[in-house]
């Protein structure tokens, strides 16, 4: 895997919202696409996940920093694994707090 991966971070919306066992198998479909994409040689992989919820505490979708050769590869993987990709963005450089 290459050094000069580029970081994305995406919304991913649910029409619906979730519970953790649907998380949790959401999960583990992105990561099986995750190792196919990369056996086929395509450079990304994920950093990290924030979970979003609603007043009930429902999942309600996630924001997840990716890293990879390109946007393409970020929207593949999102259509591959069946997961939403609502917006897909570069990330910029992270505020610092004081």
């Amino acid at each position: 895997m290459a050094d000069d991966l580029d970081d994305f971070l995406i919304l991913r919306e649910l029409d619906e919202p979730i519970d953790r066992e649907g998380l949790d198998a959401a999960a583990e479909q992105s990561g099986e696409t995750l190792s196919e994409l990369r056996d086929e040689g395509v450079d990304i992989e994920w950093v990290d996940s924030e979970v979003l919820t609603n007043g009930n505490g429902a999942i309600t979708g996630t924001v997840c920093h990716y890293r990879a050769e390109s946007e393409d590869a970020v929207e593949e993987h999102a259509d591959r694994a069946g997961l939403p990709a609502t917006k897909v963005s570069r990330r910029g450089e992270p505020l610092e707090g004081e």
